[in-house]
């Protein structure tokens, strides 16, 4: 492989791997506070995509405003997913809350086939996204270029509001100590909403980036994403944003390679990132960054 071709393809691992990276925030933002996986933000990722889909093509939207609106959206979702199905169960065992998630992706999944129709819909791609670039004999198509550009910005908003907002003060005052910072007056509901809607806007972001990366959407297209992200959340350290923005660009840039440099391992890609997962949970099981969790006597 010539210099040119690893470059291509570097970049599209980290084009990639910035949306496994902002789908892992979500799963780390909740997991964070609740200790708590949530399936169903595959599904929203997904979600976010259809709602871009059809402000485009019904409400014939310009694309820019169809996205953000659709990142709002699924914003929403995210805090009514929380109020209707995890809010009740905040003080019932771990795994009732688990179970619960586990049923909302697939009420969403099955809902989103018999809702949207099982049949794969052609996203409407802007032409920033698809026009080829000449980088130094490398062509790179604008979508490898605009997807980390969009998710490096989306990234420092998050930083942003998380190191220097007071609901971003809450959320790691809460992620520390949750019973402390209730004692002291802190509205838990209120900041675990918050933690879902930027969780759930981030995936819809992503999910839209992956639509203009794979210009197919369906009712289903959120599992292998989003277990891919939950897998890049562990590797980098579950609960650490910046361990799952790392385990984002490992798994995206580890399974690009490995298409380009064994091609005839091209079919077993997902695999060799299950394994990745299998042996951080066997040698690192806190991750790149995470940290040895004290249990209380």
């Amino acid at each position: 492989m010539d210099i040119q071709s690893f470059i291509q393809q570097l970049l599209n691992g980290i084009s990639l791997g910035s949306l496994y990276a902002l789908i892992a925030i979500g799963y780390t933002m909740v997991y964070g506070i609740l200790r708590l996986i949530n399936f169903a933000h595959g599904d929203v990722f997904m979600l976010g995509t259809y709602f871009a889909f059809y402000l485009v093509m019904i409400f014939m939207l310009p694309w820019w405003l169809s996205a953000i609106l659709a990142i709002a959206l699924s914003a929403l979702v995210g805090m009514f997913i929380d109020r209707v199905a995890y809010r009740p169960l905040r003080n019932a065992p771990r795994i009732s809350a688990l179970i619960t998630a586990v049923g909302v992706s697939f009420f969403m999944e099955n809902t989103g086939i018999v809702v949207l129709g099982a049949r794969p819909k052609g996203f409407p791609r802007p032409d920033f996204m698809s026009h080829a670039y000449n980088l130094g004999g490398a062509y790179i198509t604008g979508v490898s270029i605009w997807v980390p550009v969009i998710s490096i910005i989306l990234l420092l908003v998050l930083f942003y509001v998380i190191y220097r907002t007071k609901i971003g003060m809450a959320m790691r005052a809460v992620s520390t100590d949750m019973e402390t910072t209730r004692l002291m007056g802190v509205d838990l509901d209120r900041v675990i909403s918050y933690t879902f809607a930027i969780g759930s806007a981030l995936a819809a972001a992503g999910g839209i980036m992956w639509a203009c990366k794979y210009p197919q959407i369906n009712p289903l297209m959120g599992i292998f994403p989003g277990w891919k992200a939950f897998t890049a959340a562990v590797v980098g350290g579950i609960g650490n944003i910046l361990g799952a923005t790392i385990g984002g660009l490992v798994i995206g840039i580890i399974e690009i390679m490995i298409v380009a440099f064994f091609p005839a391992l091209s079919g077993y890609k997902d695999a060799f990132v299950f394994i990745v997962l299998i042996v951080f949970l066997l040698v690192k099981p806190t991750g790149i960054l995470g940290e040895t969790l004290k249990e209380k006597v």
